[in-house]
């Protein structure tokens, strides 16, 4: 009868322990978030169910099934999926409020939570949602490094939210100031590189891939920064080779920096498994990159975002681009036919939308200009300088034509460091658009403003800056403005 207690006793204690609330990364954790990271979302949630098998209230589920919301929504960009899936945060906050409290998982998991859903209501229009949910991420972090300051992974999160009040446009810049939060991009962009040097070494090294993502993003996105291709596809080179974000990393980085034939090698090389997740901005990228290069074979991939994405953004762009790629063509019916999808089709919601819709209803392009257009945005700078420079500007009738003329024989001598020439053709764009709506004007005066900058002239660039800001009413207005304020605190203006 002892016998039969004790072993009763033991089973209910065993059973007991493998069923207590914990915090537990092992093995199968760690290749689910690799998965996921990857994208491989089936693969991920296979290995999820494996895991609820062997320890059902192990925190870490809770985390990985809200990464896998997370990624999900960043691809798909679907309103519905949104709207639908954002009531798990609740539900998983409270699930894990119940966990083990003296694991460094337990703060660390409800900020993780809270961080990405503030990007996604960022991301989907719910601003001060977003902020909201990011202060709750910093509080947690904070709590968190006090009682756990060699816990790595809080360093990752702390940058991230260092960098999101840090950068937030001067439109927004009241939500931080009612939340008041304060943040430091470049403080933020330090401490994840400092995080990445130290994640190889240490029991979080599974954290790196995620790491490079936000370094990349970071630089592209907010940083603008110029000459930095190498360091970040250094960067990328040391992401799993089996990861599909590794690709769109690839092609995104080389897309920013005018690296087009690369964007199209990495872009056009992707994994086509249906095990990864399906991301229709990956087509988008390698259509433009393809009407940029003048390939024939453009419609395929720009068709192909719209018929797959369920988003609002760069739906118009797209019918857009592929009126330009039949106009190249000289198929004036099909271009016609996808200009009529412009204007019928998609939310002129984002810039590059507005923006579509309009030249929709305008008269026709230059060719010349449009071939120089394209031939620009993929860095493709010869070829865009001789496709405009033998042409006369008075021989242009719509002043918008003239414009683009300056704009772009400006935007093509900077980029091949004629300054003198790109300063002049700047400010004839400035003389002839500053009271029209097109950015070109805007654009032009920020542009001298960083050409002053590198030279240190800096009381012409304030002015050119000032000037900039100055310039109401265009295109990519916010965007341009909050770039010359940037600019002007650089410059300790």
């Amino acid at each position: 009868m002892v016998k039969k207690y004790l072993l009763l006793s033991l089973f209910f204690l065993f059973f007991g322990l493998t069923a207590k609330a914990n915090f537990v990364y092992d093995s199968t954790c760690i290749d689910a978030y690799k998965a996921i990271l990857s994208l491989r979302i089936n693969e991920a949630r296979q290995l999820i169910n494996k895991e609820k098998q062997a320890n059902p209230q192990n925190g870490i589920i809770v985390l990985l099934e809200n990464y896998i919301d997370y990624f999900s929504l960043l691809a798909s960009e679907n309103k519905n999926d949104y709207n639908r899936l954002k009531e798990n945060k609740s539900i998983r906050l409270a699930a894990l409020a119940d966990n083990d409290s003296n694991s460094p998982y337990y703060l660390f998991s409800q900020a993780e939570i809270c961080l990405q859903w503030s990007f996604l209501k960022a991301k989907f229009g719910d601003y001060m949602a977003s902020g909201s949910d990011a202060k709750k991420a910093n509080g947690l972090l904070k709590d968190n490094n006090q009682k756990y300051p060699d816990f790595l992974p809080n360093q990752k999160s702390l940058a991230l939210v260092n960098i999101i009040f840090g950068s937030i446009p001067a439109n927004f810049k009241w939500i931080a100031g009612f939340l008041g939060m304060k943040g430091n991009v470049q403080s933020g962009i330090k401490q994840l590189e400092e995080l990445k040097a130290k994640l190889p070494k240490s029991n979080y090294s599974f954290y790196d891939d995620e790491v490079i993502w936000f370094l990349c993003i970071t630089d592209i996105n907010v940083l603008h920064s110029k000459n930095t291709y190498n360091k970040l596809m250094t960067y990328i080179s040391a992401m799993d080779g089996n990861s599909m974000l590794k690709v769109y990393l690839e092609g995104y980085v080389s897309s920013k920096t005018a690296h087009n034939d690369e964007t199209i090698k990495y872009l056009e090389n992707a994994p086509k498994s249906t095990q990864y997740l399906n991301i229709p901005a990956m087509s988008y990228m390698l259509g433009v990159a393809k009407l940029s290069r003048m390939d024939k074979d453009t419609p395929l991939f720009l068709s192909r975002y719209v018929n797959e994405y369920r988003g609002t953004n760069y739906v118009k762009d797209a019918y857009l681009k592929l009126a330009y790629h039949y106009l190249l063509q000289n198929d004036l019916e099909k271009y016609e036919d996808y200009l009529k999808l412009v204007r019928s089709r998609g939310y002129a919601v984002d810039a590059k939308d507005k923006i579509a819709l309009r030249e929709a209803n305008e008269p026709k392009p230059d060719i010349d200009l449009l071939k120089a257009r394209l031939y620009f945005d993929g860095g493709y700078y010869s070829k865009a300088l001789a496709q405009i420079s033998n042409k006369d500007v008075n021989s242009l009738k719509q002043t918008r034509d003239k414009i683009q003329y300056y704009y772009y024989t400006a935007r093509i001598n900077d980029k091949i460091n004629k300054n003198y020439e790109a300063v002049l053709n700047y400010q004839k764009t400035i003389a002839l658009g500053k009271e029209t709506s097109y950015y070109y004007a805007a654009n032009s005066a920020l542009m001298i403003g960083n050409i002053y900058e590198e030279i240190k002239d800096y009381k012409k660039a304030a002015i050119y800056y000032n000037q900039a800001i100055d310039m109401k009413n265009h295109d990519y207005q916010t965007d341009i403005d909050n770039d010359a304020k940037a600019g002007l605190k650089r410059i300790g203006q």
